[in-house]
């Protein structure tokens, strides 16, 4: 059996570079990966998408994130590490517990994916804009490069 791949991007597209998740969304969009993965536009975040992350096998979240480096960086952060990392509050946009929260739903329902990551990009501008910083339009690819990463990395497991 196929294992079900969730790619969930995060952000508001009007603050900026709090967009950040949603663009690699539609950036991989534009890819052409196997077929058990699926894409979501996850806006800043709902109870709704509990479904979706416990349907998944596998999650993979891209967003904004406080890596204290430099604005475009990116980071990956796999299964306990991505759990102590959005524990710790170092998420740094408008729906940081909501992923925690939804998280632990998922867990409490014993349907936590096996496998999960969160690629992490550090915003520079958070406010009203709806194009990315010159440096966090960088780290685009980076993070789409990171998602096709992890995504190779699991299906050959």
């Amino acid at each position: 059996m196929m294992r079900k791949i969730l790619v969930l991007g995060l952000g508001n597209t009007l603050l900026g570079d709090e967009g950040v998740g949603v663009r690699v969304i539609e950036r991989l969009a534009e890819e052409n990966l196997i077929p058990n993965v699926e894409l979501m536009d996850g806006g800043t975040l709902s109870f709704t998408l509990a479904g979706p992350i416990a349907e998944a096998d596998q999650l993979i979240v891209v967003d904004a994130a406080n890596l204290q480096a430099e604005s475009g960086s990116v980071q990956a952060f796999v299964n306990e590490e991505m759990d102590h990392f959005i524990g710790t509050g170092k998420m740094s946009s408008v729906h940081e517990v909501s992923l925690l929260d939804l998280l632990s739903i998922t867990a409490l329902s014993g349907e936590l994916p096996t496998s999960r990551a969160l690629v992490g990009v550090q915003p520079e501008f958070v406010d009203w804009s709806e194009a990315l910083t010159p440096a966090v339009e960088k780290g685009v690819e980076q993070a789409v490069d990171e998602v096709k990463r992890l995504l190779k990395e699991w299906t050959d497991e």
